[in-house]
């Protein structure tokens, strides 16, 4: 049935014992549709570019008159001849552009279902900086591929870009997921190629000795300096402050540091560790799921020097819940500057804090453990990621 869809032709319109439409006489793809019930809905009916026939709702009737329907309609058929998908762009709405999404959607939900949540957020917002403004439906393989060939002719490694877009992957999933775009355009994108059994960095013994005589060498110079200081403000009548001389330990580094040659514990579970984690009585520490990569609780047995370590530390951190609190009593977020320093004092390259691990694992493969007494140490979810260690028994 076909007629001008107006005012004067709503009162005439009668309800059928089905549904039927009216089109528009002078708006091709406007029409409205008419219930049993009586009630009647705009819509806008037009073709994707795939020729597929979709159609789109304008609202209900009194709701939204004739003259509104027909003015939102011609927006929408306009938008379909410029190559716009109007079903697409509904669902877009709120989140509109993928800096909208990552700060109002996507950024609360990471931050709560997952541990490095704001670590996530902050990587997508830093990485993907000149597409915020984008709209999501404007992401595409090709722009997605464009980026990534930017970057490794930058000289970023293929593994850190993996890991960016492996961030953005998933938050796109997660616009698919809540209907803010039809599909993921990364959902085909295939990983760069990376060296999965490259070679793994660990401290021989002539490192390690400098490694620990540099640790020494920080303490001794720090209690110097604490000495100096005091003598100042003595002499001025300050307060004093905390005698260096009389405890094991003149900050977290050192004692960090030994607990991660002699456990292997990752950074993020070092710096979130609780004294109620720490049994000394029996030697173990337990990493809490809520804590750990693999999301499960693990133990570690504590050997002589990692026991006696976190003892003399305990004796200083009297009150606290942290093992290794900030000066604002928070987990820190890195170590990045005195970790820096003290390797260029020990002269060692080309070794991070996470080697620290590898430097554990491969001194247990050396002496005799198991390739699956590794693994469970290491909290490791699939064999395969400690075989890397195999050559080394």
């Amino acid at each position: 049935m076909q007629a001008k869809i107006s005012n004067s032709l709503l009162p005439k319109i009668k309800p059928s014992g089905k549904p039927y439409e009216i089109h528009d006489t002078d708006l091709k793809g406007f029409l409205i549709r008419v219930q049993p019930t009586g009630g009647i809905s705009y819509y806008a009916s037009y073709r994707s570019k795939s020729g597929k026939r979709n159609r789109f709702s304008l609202g209900r009737h009194p709701t939204v008159t004739p003259a509104q329907a027909r003015d939102h309609a011609k927006q929408l058929l306009a938008d379909v001849v410029k190559g716009c998908d109007p079903s697409i762009a509904r669902k877009v709405k709120v989140c509109e552009t993928l800096g909208d999404f990552l700060n109002n959607e996507y950024g609360p939900w990471v931050k709560t279902h997952r541990k490095d949540g704001q670590a996530t957020l902050n990587r997508l917002l830093s990485r993907f900086g000149s597409q915020l403004n984008l709209k999501l439906i404007e992401f595409t393989p090709a722009m997605i591929e464009k980026w990534r060939s930017k970057r490794i002719s930058d000289g970023i490694k293929a593994a850190t870009v993996n890991r960016d877009l492996a961030s953005l992957r998933a938050a796109l999933t997660k616009a698919e997921e809540w209907g803010q775009i039809s599909v993921s355009p990364l959902a085909k994108l295939k990983r760069l190629k990376v060296d999965s059994n490259k070679k793994i960095r660990w401290l021989d013994d002539e490192e390690e000795n400098r490694l620990r005589l540099a640790l020494a060498q920080r303490q001794d110079q720090m209690r110097r300096e604490r000495a100096t200081a005091n003598n100042w403000r003595k002499g001025r009548s300050l307060t004093l402050l905390p005698d260096f001389s009389e405890v094991s330990f003149c900050d977290h580094l050192m004692p960090m540091i030994l607990i991660s040659l002699n456990t292997g514990i990752r950074q993020g579970e070092l710096f979130c560790l609780r004294w109620n984690s720490v049994d000394l009585n029996r030697s173990i520490i337990t990493i809490e799921g809520d804590s750990a990569k693999s999301g499960t609780t693990r133990h570690i047995p504590l050997n002589a020097e990692a026991k006696v370590t976190l003892q003399k530390w305990k004796e200083q951190a009297k009150g606290q819940d942290l093992v290794f609190p900030n000066d604002d009593g928070k987990p820190f977020n890195n170590v990045k500057r005195a970790w820096t320093n003290l390797l260029l004092k020990a002269k060692i390259s080309n070794f991070r804090w996470h080697d620290m691990r590898h430097h554990f694992a491969s001194r247990l493969v050396m002496t005799g453990c198991d390739l699956n007494t590794v693994r469970e140490l290491l909290g490791h979810s699939d064999i395969a990621t400690t075989l890397r260690y195999a050559h080394l028994a």
